[in-house]
Formats: structure tokens, sequence, C-alpha cells
């Protein structure tokens, strides 16, 4: 619907009915995009977060009665901003979270996307990304399963997590390798939660969706992905394959001794090292900063290396892999760029009315 003459405004029934809904090859198609132009210099951008302390949210009297249900989970209670131009758009992503609200029958966090052109920087459209945003999250295992079936046919995976994000997972996995993806192991930290996310996906992939209650199938895993809102790790590095590539969405999820393997005997990879560094929320980033160092001094003299500047990384991958993702602004804005287009010729508007070049 119309919010102004000028400005489009697309809420997620807008973008999700029939003909106008991205489908999981178009995200993978324009995170793929992406990709290109980062790695070219055209497109790019950038990330700013305000954190609040969890201190201040517990303080409220209607609030400090559930303190205790989050024990072992981050509320991740945050205000961010992502913002990033490519060849024809520009964007604003604004993210409000908070696992809380979860209690209220609301998404953990909630994103709003507005879209620019690039030229007049005049705003197009706004639009519901909430949904779309773990959609292009998942998109990540794809490209780090890609890697890891080169070196082997098939591949048996441990995914820690059932909420948007671990559900994206699996649908990127059906979509790029669901032939060669042995098993899918999903953990949380309520079994009924990784059985209703089993359950909600059974007709969409093939892939056998194994709910555990431990992490003992892990050692059989040649891709862990973590996808938790976990306040710290996850599993234990004699949990892992030797030589098991290592996924992680969320915060600080991975054990300090992995780590240490990682960066000594295997490969360490960022989707943006200095993104990453300045985040300083996931295991990777924490590792240096509680040392009083800097990922993002200190990565590049040590090998640490970030998919935004690398090819083929898999050919010399042959001790354990570890890759961290915090979300490039710039897959938000190709996502966002490809719905709004399906939506303008699925409604027959001319995209380029809302231009003024």
């Amino acid at each position: 619907m119309k919010a102004s003459d000028d400005i489009l405004l697309l809420n997620a029934k807008d973008l999700e009915q029939g003909d106008r809904a991205l489908t999981i090859g178009e995200i993978h198609l324009a995170t793929t995009n992406a990709w290109d132009e980062i790695r070219s210099g055209t497109a790019r951008g950038g990330k700013a977060v305000f954190s609040l302390l969890e201190e201040e949210f517990w303080s409220r009297p209607d609030f400090a009665p559930f303190k205790g249900d989050f024990a072992d989970e981050r509320l991740g209670w945050k205000l961010s901003s992502l913002y990033g131009i490519n060849s024809t758009y520009g964007g604003v992503k604004v993210i409000g979270a908070n696992a809380f609200n979860r209690r209220l029958g609301l998404p953990r966090s909630t994103s709003t996307f507005i879209l620019f052109d690039k030229y007049t920087l005049r705003p197009i459209a706004i639009l519901d990304e909430t949904a779309l945003s773990a959609e292009r999250t998942g998109t990540y295992a794809s490209i780090v399963a890609e890697r890891c079936l080169r070196r082997r046919a098939t591949v048996s995976v441990f995914l820690l997590g059932s909420g948007p994000v671990a559900r994206s997972v699996i649908r990127s996995l059906t979509y790029s390798c669901q032939t060669r993806v042995e098993q899918i192991f999903i953990r949380s930290r309520r079994i009924e939660n990784a059985r209703a996310l089993a359950i909600a996906l059974s007709g969409e992939t093939t892939i056998p969706l194994r709910c555990v209650e431990d992490n003992n199938a892990m050692r059989d895993c040649a891709l862990v992905v973590t996808a938790t809102n976990a306040r710290g790790p996850v599993f234990g590095d004699e949990e892992l394959a030797e030589d098991a590539t290592t996924l992680h969405l969320g915060g600080d999820e991975a054990p300090a001794d992995y780590l240490r393997r990682a960066l000594r005997s295997g490969l360490v990879i960022c989707d943006d090292l200095q993104t990453v560094s300045r985040r300083n929320s996931q295991s990777i980033a924490l590792h240096f900063s509680r040392q009083g160092l800097s990922l993002e001094s200190v990565g590049p003299l040590i090998g640490i290396r970030s998919l935004c500047q690398m090819g083929d990384w898999s050919v010399d991958a042959e001790g354990p892999t570890c890759i961290t993702c915090v979300g490039l602004p710039v897959l938000d804005l190709f996502v966002a760029q490809a719905s709004y287009e399906k939506y303008c010729r699925a409604v027959g508007l001319d995209r380029n009315d809302a231009c003024t070049v």
C-alpha cells in the first residue's frame, strides 16, 4: 500500500502473498549478486549497534520476576542500524531486538528496511524485512556447506538452535545441497522447540531431521552450525571432529580451547573481519578483546581471513575451519532490492517511477 505519493510501504503480508514472495532460490541469487559486488568494491556498507544494559531491563518490576528464565540466554536488547549502497540502490535496515519479546508473542527482533534511489538518495520504499533477514542469514550455510562438500561426497550437519535463523539454515541447505546432506541433528535449549521446528519443515525437505538432547552425534558431523542466543559456549572442543567446519551465526557460542586450536592448526574466517571485530559480540572477537587485543589488528597478522575479500578458501583447509558471520548490510540491501522489484512486477508498478534519474 502507499505510505505517500512517493514512498511505497510494504508490510510482511504485502511481501509474502503468492507471486510477490521471494523464493529461497531468489534469495540465494540476491546474496550471490551481493557477494560479487562486495568483492568488486561496487557495494559497501557499515553497521552501528547500540546495546542496552540488561540490568536496566530487569530493574523494571513487571519484568523482574522472569529474570531467572533467562539465566542461560542473552536478552540481546539492542537497537541496530545497517546501511549500504550497491550499483543501483542505497538502504538502511533498522533492527530492534530483545529475546524477552517472545514472552509477549512477538518476534525476538524486528527489521525495517528503507530503500533509497542511489543517486538522489530519496526513499523509494519501506519494507518489513523481519522474515527476510533470517532467510539471508541462512544462505551463509549454503556457502559453507558447498565448500565442505568439495572434500567429501556427503556430510552430516549438527545445528544448535531452533529459531528463525535455524529454520533458514535448513531451508538453505535443502535448496543448495539436499541430496548430499545425510542428516541434520537439531539441538535446542528445549527439545520441544527442536521437535516443533522439525515438524514444521518436514514437508519442505527430504533431509532427515533428528532432534537430540545432547552433543553426542556432533563428533560424526562435518559441519556444525550455531544459531543460538546462548550466554556461553554451546559445545566443547572435544565433542567436534578433528577437521570439522563450524559456522557461527549467533553470539559467544564457541569455547576458547577450540578457538586456540583453530588458530594454531586450522583456518579462521569472518564474513568481514573489521565488522566482526568492531561488533565484538561473537566468540572470535571476544577471544582477542578479553586479552586486551583487537581482532581487527591481530587478525591479518596471523592469517584470519574475510569472506568478502576471498576467492576459493577450501583448498588449504586441512584442519579445523572456524567461520564467524555477523551479517553484512549489503546482503540485506540486495534481498530488499529483489523483494521490492518482485513486488513491483507482480502488481504492475513501474519501479522507475520512484526514481528521479
